[in-house]
């Protein structure tokens, strides 16, 4: 194909007027970018990931540096991927609710990805060059989680109240799970700020920046309250559930709370028993009894994506106080007439009232 005069000239035209001549541009190709590797690019990506992206997929993201330090982004295959995924599932620990590394297996997967989509939006590497995402990710097997009886729901609840450093703050976390089937990070983050002890309300930020008011009981609201004046929590950003010596609990607190009911309720330790199978317990009661609608609605699944038929079946906050005032058969400001014969949590699965200090 034959240039156009025109363009010529004009090309011409601008190299003079930038001192450059043809002799210039061949004595001095282009430089190629060089494509960093993975042990100089992995900083990038952590500080692009999310507070949750980091806690799930940094240590599988460390593994990946470890690998292939020197090796640049666009030089690892599908097989070395497939070759790290095999290795994290072999050398995956072994516990009593483990599942042969393949959930090792799965978030190496995952974390890859995550590496390779911020490479992709780099401009590192083309979308179809991913070595990631030609590997399948090991299919995810049914859960063992289950709703807890009320014999053991109430057997936890009995152990955590009579053993231990600190009986109290243990007794709200188990009730505070237990009411509002919340997460673990939704209970770190609570702040004095977040309870509403008129209403029967909590302000949850859970799975980063979702915000939802969750209705409890005045009884626990006013537990929540005490606890929190008589260790010290004054200023609204003060936690709630505050430590003997004032400070914010970590995940530890749990990790702590659940290996020592785990060594003295071996039942605990063989199921492997956490503080999301309250979640899982609270959220089954509420879908028995009011329906798949609400029990959403109370796990803070509103917004999340689904069938078109959850277009029609939204549920509001009156509706999640409904059903926790038939689950504790206590009565809630929020709560319209509910129908109490349908069974009360009292009646079901014993909530505790912790100890007052």
């Amino acid at each position: 194909m034959t240039a156009d005069p025109a363009a010529v000239a004009a090309a011409r035209q601008v190299l003079a007027h930038l001192g450059v001549t043809l002799t210039d541009l061949q004595s001095h190709p282009a430089t190629p970018s060089v494509v960093p590797t993975v042990a100089e690019y992995l900083p990038r990506v952590v500080a692009a990931a999310g507070p949750g992206a980091r806690r799930t997929y940094g240590t599988y993201w460390e593994r990946m540096a470890a690998a292939w330090p020197e090796w640049p982004v666009d030089s690892v295959t599908a097989s070395d991927v497939e070759a790290l995924k095999q290795a994290m599932i072999a050398s995956a620990a072994s516990r009593r609710n483990s599942r042969n590394g393949r959930h090792a297996g799965e978030h190496l997967i995952a974390a890859a990805r995550a590496f390779y989509r911020r490479a992709i939006a780099d401009g590192l590497i083309d979308a179809a060059a991913s070595p990631a995402h030609r590997v399948a990710k090991p299919r995810r097997l049914p859960g063992t989680r289950r709703a807890l009886t009320a014999y053991e729901l109430e057997e936890i609840n009995a152990m955590a109240r009579t053993s231990g450093n600190d009986v109290i703050l243990d007794a709200l976390l188990l009730r505070l799970h237990t009411e509002t089937a919340c997460r673990r990070g939704g209970a770190l983050a609570l702040r004095l700020v977040d309870l509403d002890t008129t209403n029967g309300l909590v302000r949850l930020i859970e799975k980063g920046p979702t915000v939802r008011w969750q209705p409890v009981t005045l009884d626990l609201a006013g537990h929540l309250r005490e606890h929190a004046d008589a260790r010290g929590a004054v200023l609204p950003t003060d936690p709630l559930l505050p430590a003997r010596n004032g400070q914010p609990i970590t995940s530890r607190r749990y990790d702590h709370l659940w290996k020592r009911l785990g060594e003295r309720l071996p039942w605990v330790a063989v199921h492997g028993i956490s503080t999301h199978w309250l979640r899982h317990t609270t959220l089954t009661w509420v879908e028995r009894h009011f329906g798949y609608g609400i029990a959403r609605a109370y796990a803070g699944h509103t917004d999340s994506p689904g069938s078109s038929t959850t277009t029609y079946i939204k549920a509001d906050l009156h509706d999640v106080a409904n059903a926790l005032s038939a689950m504790t058969g206590q009565p809630h400001p929020l709560a319209r007439a509910a129908d109490h014969a349908r069974g009360t949590w009292s009646q079901v699965n014993h909530v505790v009232s912790p100890t007052s200090e």
